[in-house]
């Protein structure tokens, strides 16, 4: 019955009972199979010093290597298959997120960039203030305006120091170009800073050049000032450079203050129209300098009148 089922199952050939055999010769327990392992042993030392030294199975690795490769490709694949799936099947909402926080980045750096830009032009005209100061006979201190008169009729402006800190009515204010105007109004934290091109100021000036001496008032417009009362035969001339010279004791004496822009000379008449530059940037400067001068004996600070503004330097 069995034997009709499985024709084959224990129908063993010759030649597999001599493997059988063979096999069982082998591992024969006894004396000879020490002796074997011991010869195994011995040859598969030598064989790896052999190729430690002169790489005989080299090529045989390489071949090997070139054979395996596609194997490991196609074990390799479908976890490649997978991820370009997923990188190809990402949802449009996931890269509409990423661009978003792209585009907020780049906004952010461009916000940092225009930000560094304005920090290194203020480092500039802190630099140039600095140099400034240099210069300066008398002591000073470092100021930052913090509001201007919204009065367009008025040009004065607010800085953050006060009265804490020795400021005091009538105190020359200077920029990093020239003579930008003197305190009006004193408070303990701020100061109220009347600037020249205001047409309630007035200030002694000589022309650098020839010493000539003249009075530079202010006309209400931030980029003209008028000398009054020039004579006609005056010897002004255009690019002259206008400094203070210190009558009145208001002002110290050789800080510049404007340049002569025109001059205009009617027939018939006694005075010459000469119009000046300010050298002080008054629609720009943030930081000024608030001057400390050292009255010469005799001097004193002037009051302010009942007005509150500057009294007369002449």
């Amino acid at each position: 019955m069995i034997s009709g089922f499985f024709p084959y199952a224990f129908n063993f050939s010759p030649a597999t009972e001599n493997r059988r055999a063979g096999i069982k010769n082998i591992f024969v327990e006894g004396p000879v199979l020490g002796a074997r392992m011991i010869l195994v042993a011995v040859v598969s030392v030598g064989l790896i010093l052999a190729d430690y030294h002169f790489n005989l199975t080299g090529p045989l690795r390489q071949a090997l290597s070139t054979v395996v490769a596609p194997v490991q490709w196609i074990v390799s694949a479908p976890d490649d298959l997978i991820e370009w799936t997923e990188d190809t099947m990402k949802s449009r909402t996931e890269l509409q997120h990423e661009n978003d926080a792209l585009r907020n980045r780049l906004l952010i750096l461009e916000a940092k960039s225009q930000r560094l830009a304005s920090l290194s032009a203020e480092v500039n005209r802190l630099r140039e203030l600095l140099n400034a100061s240099s210069v300066v006979d008398d002591s000073v201190l470092v100021a930052e305006i913090i509001g201007v008169s919204p009065d367009p009729y008025t040009h004065q402006v607010v800085v953050n120091k006060g009265s804490d800190d020795g400021i005091y009515v009538g105190q020359p204010v200077l920029d990093s170009q020239g003579l930008l105007g003197q305190v009006t109004q004193v408070s303990p934290l701020s100061s109220r800073v009347l600037l020249i091109s205001d047409s309630n100021h007035a200030i002694p000036i000589q022309v650098n050049r020839n010493g000539v001496r003249g009075i530079l008032v202010g006309i209400g417009v931030l980029d003209r000032l008028e000398l009054a009362n020039v004579p006609d035969t005056a010897d002004i001339l255009e690019g002259d450079l206008l400094v203070s010279s210190g009558l009145g004791g208001r002002f110290p004496p050789g800080y510049p203050v404007a340049i002569v822009s025109s001059i205009v000379h009617d027939p018939g008449e006694p005075f010459a129209q000469v119009e000046a530059r300010p050298l002080a940037e008054l629609n720009r400067s943030r930081h000024i300098l608030m001057v400390f001068r050292k009255p010469g004996p005799g001097e004193k600070n002037l009051p302010a009148d009942d007005a509150g503004q500057p009294a007369s330097t002449e």
